[in-house]
């Protein structure tokens, strides 16, 4: 069985993958490198998913694909009805990133607090010691805030304990709304109310563009927007002007809705917004976790047993 992982990977990634069960041999393909991907496609049994979509096209070009399987849990860049009528299986991996996501939103939720991409930026040349005068003012703290989560998946529900023990108020919106020691509301009114605003939505045609021009009007002034989740959540154009106008203190950016964004993207010119290029999920904790679970799907689809975490189209 042949497995092919479409990532540019590293040197920790490459020597975990050199750890693979009998009968089953790797390939390693970057985005980008599409002579190499298509001709690795033809034998191809597992495709290993992390973040470039995988295409009709791509399916059709690997006639022995039986198994896509997702590194993380969001499968929108999958074309999964392509997929299914071919009668290959789409798999996903809840819970392997789910610490490392939590921890990266509360990294962004702090750097985006506390100024420290633009305070770091502006050691060098010393102008640091007189702008943290200016910004020192505006810093806050997660403790005494209001901490809006919209989605109540895996990740939010690791952070609740988390920001309630720095002393956090947690408000959360959800479409299901359960019996546990949190708030829900809903949406306008955790965007009124939260001084952090944190998203963890799927990317769906419900969900695209969900936060707005018409929705920053409603946030808190002088909150703060964090996202971790999928880019398309949010209306780019819109967070620039909230920004820009101050309605909106400061971002945290780990994804952004075309990935890898525009160098001349205004986002990369304000000093208040933090980014990461969509690694929230990406830790070698992560990694391990993910592997064993690609290769007790190996196991299982040459073994015909069921496999973890198949997602069915309806």
């Amino acid at each position: 069985m042949k497995l092919l992982l479409h990532y540019d990977a590293g040197p920790n990634l490459r020597s975990m993958l050199q750890d693979l069960p009998n009968s089953i041999s790797a390939a390693i393909v970057a985005p980008g490198d599409d002579a190499a991907l298509w001709q690795e496609l033809v034998d191809t049994d597992m495709l290993l998913h992390v973040l470039a979509p995988v295409t009709a096209a791509m399916i059709d070009a690997a006639p022995k694909l039986k198994l896509i399987q997702k590194v993380g849990v969001g499968v929108d860049a999958i074309d999964r009805k392509h997929a299914a009528s071919r009668s290959i299986a789409v798999c996903n991996m809840p819970g392997t990133n789910t610490a490392a996501v939590a921890e990266m939103t509360l990294a962004l939720m702090l750097a985006s607090l506390r100024r420290i991409a633009a305070l770091n930026s502006a050691m060098p040349d010393g102008s640091a010691w007189s702008v943290s005068r200016l910004w020192g003012d505006a810093a806050e703290e997660i403790g005494g805030s209001t901490v809006g989560l919209v989605g109540y998946g895996a990740v939010p529900r690791r952070l609740v304990p988390v920001l309630s023990a720095l002393g956090a108020h947690v408000l959360v919106a959800n479409r299901t709304r359960y019996d546990c020691d949190v708030e829900f509301v809903e949406l306008d009114d955790l965007l009124a109310r939260s001084d952090i605003t944190s998203l963890h939505l799927p990317s769906t045609n419900e969900t695209f563009g969900l936060i707005n021009a018409d929705r920053f009007v409603c946030m808190k002034q002088g909150a703060i927007l964090i996202n971790t989740a999928r880019g398309s959540l949010i209306d780019e154009a819109a967070l620039v002007d909230a920004l820009d106008s101050g309605r909106l203190a400061g971002a945290g950016l780990d994804v952004f809705s075309r990935e890898p964004p525009d160098a001349a993207s205004r986002l990369f010119q304000l000093p208040n917004v933090v980014c990461t290029p969509h690694v929230a999920w990406l830790t070698r904790t992560t990694l391990r976790r993910s592997l064993d679970v690609a290769f007790d799907n190996a196991a299982r689809l040459r073994e015909r047993r069921p496999l973890l975490s198949e997602i069915r189209e309806d």
